[in-house]
């Protein structure tokens, strides 16, 4: 069954996979087992920062192409980018991007900045030689030009969705640990909250569970269950990928969307994350105490709604919420990666 949901996304989601990418089924892309650790869930060996701001990485943009329709609040674009196998990573792993040029007040390179990956380790292309980025162009709207401030706009995300095939990146990582998914038990439930383009580390969860030929999704069991926030339908990231999911494993995968601008919650106010969560809230609360993790990828401001929602829920339960979050970290239950 995963192996015709692969086969499938590679018909579907062409616009991510470059034009020279070989196919899958091929006898280069039969298995994905060469990038596995001994065994494949021992994560004690995983890299982090093997490359550094003083002597970063150099890859090669392959593709950059804006993943969402017109009527999306904002760009957002989906970059391969090549490491030819030396840059390795495992997915809930970031790269460090170091945008070209000096910072105007005082001349020195500018800031890393951090980005979510966006494939499992094997990359889009399933040769291992490349990874992803989604990225969200910042702007600056000045409601005294009303226009937007060229300024004071983002420096590294508009050089990344900028860029073009053979264009140089420096980057720096992988960086983090925190999300990373425990794959001992293959039972294990994964509840993914994303907004945005914190839905990066999840479209790698979601290949290597569902899309890929991998000792992972060969055993997997349990449960994986995604939320999305965004505003609106045209704002979906992925949607085509995570649609052949569901459909091809029912009873594996899960996705339900928050949309702000089109849903309403049941207060008659806007669907926000954190409301659509709380509609699922005893089941979520249920999985919780049989051992699943929850994930939590996106804007910081996402996390006080979360949290004021799940106070709420635990003071109905008659739970002590700080306890309940305390004991969710204290066995490794909670995972936040919030910028």
């Amino acid at each position: 069954m995963k192996v015709v949901l692969a086969a499938t996304l590679f018909a579907t989601a062409s616009a991510f996979v470059p034009s020279n990418a070989p196919k899958f089924g091929t006898s280069l892309n039969l298995k994905q087992d060469f990038l596995e650790y001994t065994p494949y869930h021992d994560h004690s060996a995983v890299k982090v920062n093997t490359y550094k701001n003083k002597a970063p990485f150099t890859g090669k943009v392959v593709s950059t192409k804006r993943i969402v329709g017109p009527q999306a609040t904002g760009e957002t674009c989906h970059i391969i980018i090549d490491h030819n196998g030396d840059f390795p990573y495992i997915e809930g792993q970031s790269w460090g991007v170091m945008p070209p040029g000096v910072r105007e007040k005082d001349g020195k390179p500018h800031a890393v900045r951090l980005y979510s990956i966006a494939s499992s380790r094997y990359g889009d292309d399933m040769t291992g030689k490349t990874g992803s980025l989604c990225v969200r162009r910042a702007t600056y709207w000045c409601p005294e030009l009303k226009a937007d401030d060229p300024a004071k706009k983002g420096i590294c995300s508009n050089f990344l969705c900028d860029t073009q095939p053979g264009d140089e990146v420096m980057m720096t990582g992988p960086a983090g640990k925190v999300m990373l998914m425990p794959e001992e038990d293959p039972t294990t439930d994964y509840i993914m909250v994303a907004t945005g383009t914190g839905i990066a580390p999840f479209r790698g969860f979601v290949r290597r569970l569902f899309a890929e030929d991998t000792p992972a999704a060969a055993v997997y069991k349990g449960e994986a269950w995604l939320f999305l926030g965004v505003a609106n339908s045209d704002a979906l990231l992925y949607d085509d990928e995570f649609q052949l999911a569901k459909e091809q494993n029912p009873e594996n995968f899960r996705i339900d969307y928050a949309l702000s601008r089109e849903q309403e919650n049941k207060n008659g106010g806007k669907m926000y994350i954190q409301d659509k969560v709380e509609e699922y809230a005893d089941e979520i609360f249920a999985k919780l105490d049989n051992g699943a993790h929850m994930y939590f990828c996106g804007l910081k401001g996402m996390m006080p709604g979360i949290q004021d929602m799940l106070a709420g829920v635990c003071e109905g339960k008659g739970i002590d919420y700080n306890e309940f979050i305390k004991g969710l970290k204290k066995k490794g239950q909670w995972h936040v990666e919030v910028y």
